[in-house]
């Protein structure tokens, strides 16, 4: 379910069912990093709205935590710690992060939600078609974790 009104209200009245909160890590950049910080949340983006779609019924997908990559790190850890709170207060038994900043790798330890990294592919050049094959290839790739994580957990 995607953070809008209509499916949000879906949610609300069948919670029981939605058991999993999948919140996109966007690292923002300007200067020589600001194309690179582009591409990947387009990546990102694409591919979290594909996830919620092949899990819909399951998912929330949340609007991206967003941080500049020059912030202090504690300061970004301890803010998506809140968000991860007031997430996990609202009864989701999962919480995945979406990221292609390799960075959160060394953080898996200190978030309670499941950290995912995916190298961002850049995507100016592709077409549609060629998008789409290859954001349906790594959403196959991520249906095993997503499984595996929900079957730790039972």
């Amino acid at each position: 379910m995607k953070w809008i009104s209509q499916e949000v209200e879906t949610y609300l009245n069948a919670k029981e069912y939605v058991d999993t909160a999948l919140v996109p890590l966007y690292f923002v950049s300007t200067g020589a990093e600001m194309k690179q910080s582009a591409e990947a949340a387009e990546f990102i983006t694409l591919l979290s709205s594909h996830l919620e779609r092949q899990f819909t019924g399951r998912i929330v997908l949340f609007p991206p935590f967003t941080y500049l990559i020059n912030d202090d790190n504690e300061k970004v850890l301890n803010d998506l710690k809140n968000w991860e709170n007031t997430i996990l207060k609202a009864e989701f038994k999962h919480l995945f992060y979406l990221t292609s900043d390799i960075n959160w790798r060394t953080k898996e330890d200190k978030v309670s939600g499941s950290i995912i990294w995916v190298p961002s592919i850049p995507l100016e050049q592709m077409n549609d078609s060629q998008k789409l094959k290859m954001i349906d290839s790594q959403t196959k790739q991520l249906l095993a974790l997503f499984t595996n994580k929900w079957n730790e957990k039972r």
